[in-house]
């Protein structure tokens, strides 16, 4: 089993900052790709931002200057720091992770967090 946590939502007024963390742990033996995405009330969920096991980032568009994603590969451990947050960016915040495990077969497979709430008041 492979299991995601994500902590550090909450509310934050427009202009403010968030720090998101996400941990994987479980029966994992190697890591590819980390990333955020995020679901607002009504609309699909959308990639915020991806980084690769050497440190390659992307992000979407509107976040860029804003939003930082960064990882810590010995604790399996994902952050997003956001600044300048935007009311239209309140949304749950996902933690994704291409895991490869001792529990399946040969490859990556796709995991998800929970989700954490970031709401951002005007």
């Amino acid at each position: 089993q492979v299991q995601l946590v994500e902590s550090g939502g909450g509310l934050v007024q427009a202009g403010g900052s968030l720090r998101l963390s996400c941990v994987a742990s479980g029966s994992i033996l190697s890591i590819n790709v980390m990333g955020w995405y995020r679901q607002a009330p009504g609309k699909q969920r959308e990639l915020v931002a991806t980084i690769s096991s050497g440190g390659d980032t992307n992000y979407v568009e509107s976040v860029k200057g804003r939003f930082a994603i960064s990882r810590d590969n010995a604790k399996n451990t994902v952050y997003l720091q956001m600044n300048s947050l935007k009311p239209e960016e309140t949304a749950v915040y996902y933690c994704n992770a291409r895991v490869k495990s001792s529990d399946r077969g040969f490859g990556y497979y796709n995991y998800w967090g929970q989700g954490t709430q970031v709401t951002v008041s005007s």
